[in-house]
């Protein structure tokens, strides 16, 4: 395989993971490690970036969502939307923290851009956990070869 071809393509898997489409960059990730023919850091760089800038894209998504939240096609209704504002306000931007774990990181990042927060914070906390849970998984597999 390509350096070009797998890096661009654990790119892809990582940043559409990030957002609301079901994927899987940690298998890829893993994948690529064990083969051992592609750089460990730069493809930890490559997956965590691809990663964070799906999370901004649904960050942007939370924070237009107010425009369309009262259209007939808009796949939420508001009681749902109150929900999950009321739950980032309780835990707040400490929760991003969280945006790595399935299921419930992809909302996350969502509410975040609901709520309002503050971009420069979303992508520290969002990169934080996003890098950390690939260098954690790179450290595992790479002790393990």
């Amino acid at each position: 395989m390509s350096a070009l071809a797998a890096y661009g393509g654990l790119f892809l898997a990582a940043f559409i993971a990030a957002t609301i489409l079901p994927a899987q960059s940690e298998a890829m990730l893993v994948g690529l490690l064990a083969a051992g023919s592609h750089s460990p850091s730069l493809l930890i760089i490559v997956a965590g970036t691809g990663n964070v800038l799906g999370s901004v894209v649904n960050w942007l998504l939370g924070r237009g969502i107010e425009r369309y939240r009262h259209a007939r096609w808009f796949p939420v209704n508001a009681a749902s939307l109150e929900r999950a504002g009321n739950w980032y306000r309780k835990y707040g931007w400490w929760s991003l923290l969280l945006s790595w774990a399935p299921i419930i990181g992809d909302p996350l990042t969502v509410a975040a851009g609901i709520m309002r927060e503050p971009f420069f914070r979303f992508l520290l906390v969002v990169s934080i956990a996003k890098f950390g849970r690939y260098l954690l998984l790179a450290a595992v597999v790479l002790h393990w070869l």
